[in-house]
């Protein structure tokens, strides 16, 4: 018999949800095959058996927090299931004989999964009366799912409750209570987190699109041919915020306690939304790739992301943030920061609007507004000001990208 537990993950993650047993007790079980799916605070991985053989028994349920280390299933090693069938769980009697073992009924003595047992118990339903699909009797998750909790007779029935309050809407069928997966949870806390901790502020500016469009438009055909992958907008702005960061490094900076870390690095994070939650993937070393590799790391990770397949390596650090609301048509928003940086960039829906181009003249064209959260505590509005005059400058003048590589 050996125990399979939860591996280290990462130097910053200590626990995790259960998500998903891809195998479940009974089943034959290969060295290196996965088990189970584990919903950690930044990506769902997959743990792996480091035995062959039976998987006997589960030692926690879906939805339930383990730690690093712990015990969550048992592997019978010789490919059997010596051990699950003979598992009695009885109740803890001061000096309990064996006789008085043999009194136990049994519905207490039942043969079940840890999972099982939990179910039941918040169901309300005899172990004992469920029908079990295993050979050998046990109780499976499975079979607790599918039968019914006992309804109570009228001798049962408790005494008329007191209405309940109107905030209470649990038992109002026109409500729906969804449990917040781990990931939101995280995402929640960390956006509350942010804002208790970092002396945040937003500046904007708008930016004039007409040069970048005009660039793409001429270049796309023969950009894609060449590289294979599509001339977006991201690369640009990926590009702009680089040259503006060199400017104003302490954007690129990190507050950790009196003092200040300066990195000499680009480590550019892309917000990514998915079903579960908004992730940020980074590319790595922007500074020294070109707009065809950005593009397409974009592209990767955005497709990693949607298909939860993201691993942590592509979530730890970042430097700064880029995020685009205006995807889904936002034309203004003040981003929350990523932390621990101090600056996050927002993209936004391009709208053509009427642009004065001299004390006569007016022309629509093709407008976004930029809007640059940053944490005061380092950042002063000059630098933050400076720092998005500078985004706009090179995104309004993109050769400059081009010269600078």
């Amino acid at each position: 018999m050996a125990e399979v537990k939860v591996p280290e993950l990462a130097e910053s993650i200590s626990e995790g949800t259960i998500a998903q047993w891809l195998k479940q007790p009974g089943e034959t079980v290969e060295k290196g095959e996965y088990l189970l799916e584990l919903e950690t605070d930044k990506v769902n991985v997959e743990i792996i058996s480091d035995y062959g053989g039976t998987l006997s028994e589960l030692l926690a349920a879906e939805g339930d927090t383990v730690q690093v280390g712990q015990a969550i299933a048992v592997v019978s090693e010789d490919g059997t299931n010596e051990g699950t069938s003979s598992k009695v769980e009885v109740p803890v009697v001061e000096e309990l004989k064996a006789e008085e073992v043999n009194s136990v009924p049994t519905a207490q003595r039942t043969i079940a999964s840890p999972a099982a047992r939990k179910l039941a118990r918040e169901k309300g339903i005899d172990l004992s009366q469920v029908p079990a699909v295993d050979p050998l009797g046990r109780v499976r998750i499975q079979d607790v799912v599918a039968a019914k909790a006992p309804v109570q007779t009228s001798a049962q029935e408790p005494a008329p409750a007191k209405p309940a309050p109107a905030a209470q809407t649990e038992h109002d069928d026109r409500v729906e209570v969804v449990k917040m997966s781990r990931r939101r949870q995280t995402i929640a806390k960390r956006l509350v987190e942010v804002q208790h901790e970092a002396a945040m502020l937003t500046t904007f500016n708008e930016v004039d699109m007409t040069a970048v469009m005009d660039l793409r438009k001429r270049h796309k055909d023969a950009f894609v041919k060449q590289n294979d992958v599509k001339l977006g907008f991201m690369s640009f702005f990926t590009k702009a915020v680089i040259g503006a960061l060199k400017k104003y490094p302490l954007l690129n900076a990190e507050i950790n306690g009196n003092e200040i870390l300066k990195k000499k690095f680009y480590d550019i994070g892309v917000a990514v939304s998915t079903d579960d939650g908004l992730v940020v993937p980074v590319v790595r070393d922007a500074d020294r790739k070109s707009f065809a590799e950005i593009e397409q790391s974009i592209s990767d990770l955005a497709v990693k992301a949607r298909n939860n397949k993201l691993a942590l390596a592509d979530l730890s650090g970042g430097t700064f943030t880029i995020t685009n609301g205006g995807t889904f048509g936002s034309l203004l928003s003040t981003p929350i920061l990523n932390a621990p940086q101090v600056g996050i960039l927002g993209m936004h829906k391009i709208q053509v609007r009427p642009v004065a181009i001299d004390n006569d003249n007016f022309e629509n064209r093709p407008m976004m507004y930029l809007a640059l959260s940053y944490d005061h505590r380092i950042v002063d509005g000059k630098e933050a000001v400076g720092f998005l005059v500078t985004v706009k400058a090179l995104l309004e003048d993109p050769e400059q990208l081009l010269l600078q590589g």
